[in-house]
């Protein structure tokens, strides 16, 4: 996998790759980021990127000129070669786990960082492939949502996650049970007890097949609360369809009285 990544920014990115799952895939060879300062595509001696906005307007618009011909070097226009070239953008589509999947299956994505009052709409229409936006929510520049695109779609590499079981059970991960992006069960670790606040029983049990069925409770229960559209388009089977039924029917309670 390798992402080219545009930006006027290009040391915001250094920190990010030096830790973590993106370190950990570039030392092993599965994951290169190359950074295109957007800056040395320009022309005139300013090294300009932008500019006022036509109608009148706050702000300022990035240039056609300088994206396309940073995007036209760093991609060469060879037939059969497919390069998603992404605007990370709050008016693209929400970045969800299916769109991180099928980023995953590209060998090699650019991702083109917004800034400003955003880019001359001609990079949407003639360039771009798609757009991404990480939340409905406004970032100063697309630097930040490049990285969680990088991110999200690094842990899908295979060989990146040391343990891709996790990968497999993570919030809207699929998941091997039936049914799918739910959000998590909760997680315990040592010690059994602390500051009075237990560890469930059946964690402890070693019975299996009850954990498997507490953790699909718990993690339906969680969805329900937390984000209850979730649960529209999931497969449910009887099991399933009782505990949500309960959940409907149970009492308010907060998250720390329903542990057990």
């Amino acid at each position: 996998m390798q992402f080219d990544v545009v930006t006027i920014f290009p040391d915001f990115f250094g920190s990010i790759l030096a830790h973590g799952v993106l370190k950990r895939a570039a030392a092993a060879g599965r994951l290169a980021v190359r950074l295109h300062d957007l800056r040395d595509f320009t022309e005139d001696r300013h090294r300009t990127v932008d500019d006022r906005p036509f109608g009148g307007g706050p702000g300022m618009v990035l240039k056609p000129e300088p994206i396309f011909r940073a995007v036209e070097s760093i991609k060469p226009d060879q037939p059969g070669e497919d390069v998603p070239v992404i605007l990370l953008s709050p008016q693209g589509r929400l970045l969800r786990q299916p769109v991180v999947e099928e980023l995953s299956r590209h060998s090699r994505i650019v991702l083109v960082c917004g800034r400003y009052e955003g880019m001359d709409e001609r990079v949407a229409e003639g360039l771009a492939t798609d757009e991404l936006s990480v939340g409905d929510y406004v970032l100063s520049g697309g630097e930040i949502a490049a990285a969680v695109v990088m991110e999200c779609v690094a842990r899908l590499v295979p060989g990146v996650v040391g343990n891709e079981e996790s990968v497999v059970q993570d919030s809207f991960g699929e998941e091997s049970m039936p049914g799918r992006r739910v959000l998590d069960w909760p997680h315990y670790t040592r010690p059994a007890e602390f500051r009075g606040m237990a560890v469930p029983d059946v964690l402890l049990s070693g019975d299996h097949e009850e954990i498997r069925r507490w953790r699909r409770r718990k993690a339906l229960e969680k969805t329900w609360r937390r984000r209850p559209e979730l649960l529209a388009d999931l497969p449910l089977d009887e099991e399933d369809r009782e505990v949500l039924e309960n959940l409907k029917q149970a009492p308010w309670l907060p998250v720390s009285s329903r542990q057990r």
